[in-house]
């Protein structure tokens, strides 16, 4: 006999309880044949892309009784129990807003590589050592060459060489204030990830990409692990739910912006902003390698506030949907293209400013207030 239909599928899964997709959907619509899984439909496609692996169907279609019985002997309870029962606490779990490649190989190592049930297998990014070569952008003309790696945990740092057999790296950069996040869309390659540090306490870019898919990743869980034991260290009563947001972070909010000067008399001029914690930074191109300037954004208890629009005695021709943050010190004048952006600036910035600041960021507000 057969099942069709999505509710006579899953109400005869009671075994499976609540099946959700690991990355995406609470109520998915797909499942993986094979492994006994459901998911969601974007990562059904990705499933698609390792049929040596997964055989995945909608649970619209009609479904035979050794299929009903296969899901109900597994359910994805069962099989997270099997395929995720030795993830490091470092490792990258990828969400449904995340880039392809991070879901995709997220969904390649649990299955496909069996990452997460033999330590063994962990060595690429475990190590505290890696090395190897990666494509990077060039600061000057924006050519992306290829270029030696080294992260080294016992050093604390992540070096690059621009010659093969160079003796002393062209940067070291610590990995106290590294970060790195996956950027395809920005850097035109879909294993683009950019790398950020602060260099005397302002914020360098380095964008880099790799051909491999898997072995971007790997130097991304790497960065992540070596933070993770960094942060270890530096906070030996913390707890690993504690530790694992710090080790790499997103950009709140990125896009373009106008922007005039601190007398507002300026003409408006269009800059890419980026929002990384309480640092808003704009630049005149996308995959600038430093910031043309950088704003500390405090919290409400410190007098930081957002307005929607501009003060009426601002000049020049900017665009139309405006915003004021207002600091200690002045106010900062932004223009949207967009009232859809102009609505998500602000809460971002609102965000940001209704969260208490932490101790540290008196001393980087300081450090903000002394810039000569």
């Amino acid at each position: 006999w057969s099942v069709t239909g999505k509710r006579d599928v899953l109400d005869l899964l009671f075994a499976c309880l609540l099946p959700s997709c690991s990355i995406h959907d609470p109520d998915p619509d797909w499942a993986s044949l094979t492994l006994g899984v459901f998911v969601c439909q974007a990562c059904s496609l990705l499933h698609r892309s390792i049929p040596h692996i997964s055989r995945v169907k909608s649970v619209q279609d009609t479904w035979e009784t050794s299929e009903v019985e296969l899901m109900a002997a597994v359910g994805n309870n069962a099989a997270k129990a099997k395929y995720e029962q030795k993830v490091p606490a470092f490792y990258y779990r990828p969400t449904h807003s995340d880039c392809k490649l991070l879901r995709e190989q997220w969904i390649r190592a649990k299955y496909e590589r069996n990452e997460f049930e033999f330590t063994e297998k962990q060595e690429p990014y475990s190590a505290g050592y890696r090395e190897g070569f990666l494509w990077k952008r060039g600061r000057d003309n924006g050519q992306f060459l290829s270029r030696k790696f080294v992260l080294t945990e016992r050093e604390g740092a992540l070096k690059y060489f621009n010659k093969q057999d160079a003796r002393d790296p062209k940067a070291v950069i610590k990995i106290e204030t590294l970060n790195a996040t996956f950027q395809p869309a920005k850097i035109g390659n879909p294993c683009g990830l950019q790398i950020t540090y602060l260099k005397d306490n302002s914020t360098r870019n380095i964008f880099v990409y790799h051909s491999d898919a898997k072995e971007m990743v790997d130097w991304f869980n790497s960065i992540r692990a070596a933070r993770f034991h960094y942060l270890q260290v530096a906070y030996p009563g913390a707890s690993d739910e504690e530790l694992v947001p710090k080790l790499t972070r997103n950009f709140m909010k990125e896009g373009f912006m106008e922007k005039t000067g601190p007398k507002h008399t300026e003409g408006f001029k269009k800059r890419w902003f980026t929002m990384d914690d309480r640092r808003l930074m704009y630049f005149k191109d996308p995959l600038d390698a430093y910031a043309r300037g950088e704003v500390f954004i405090g919290s409400k208890e410190n007098s930081y506030t957002v307005l929607a629009g501009l003060p009426p005695s601002t000049q020049g021709y900017h665009w139309n949907h405006g915003i004021t943050i207002v600091t200690p010190d002045r106010k900062f004048l932004f223009a949207c293209e967009t009232e859809a952006e102009q609505r998500d600036w602000i809460a971002a910035f609102q965000r940001v400013i209704n969260r208490p600041m932490r101790p540290q960021e008196y001393a980087v507000e300081a450090h903000f207030k002394h810039k000569p």
